[in-house]
């Protein structure tokens, strides 16, 4: 089980986010945020919440018991490499009704087989 200050960090780096503009979200310092999620201090009840609503995660979620967030819901965002879920899902588009069955059954294989 990944630990808060590193589902903090993925998230901050999901949304392209420093440190300071979370830090200054939440109106403490940028080194006290960075003690956050470097592990050297504890991290409040307040800021969870607070970050929960920043991120629109659960809290459940931030504290490791829904792993159902599946990353930035921004479209243009780099996804893999130098591609975008936009392009993505702009190519799929273009599949006809059969190969977007097959990219399904693929998919859902992938999902089956566990393989990571």
């Amino acid at each position: 089980m990944r630990e808060l200050r590193e589902i903090l960090r993925n998230l901050r780096e999901d949304h392209n986010l420093k440190q300071k503009v979370v830090a200054n979200y939440l109106g403490i310092s940028q080194q006290t945020y960075s003690n956050y999620e470097n592990g050297r201090r504890e991290i409040p009840t307040w800021v969870v919440i607070s970050l929960s609503k920043y991120y629109k995660v659960s809290t459940d979620y931030l504290l490791g018991a829904d792993t159902s967030y599946l990353g930035s819901t921004n479209l243009r965002n780099t996804y893999l490499e130098n591609i975008t879920v936009h392009d993505i899902m702009y190519d799929i588009q273009k599949f006809n009704p059969s190969k977007r069955r097959d990219l399904v059954k693929f998919i859902r294989y992938l999902k089956n087989s566990r393989m990571s």
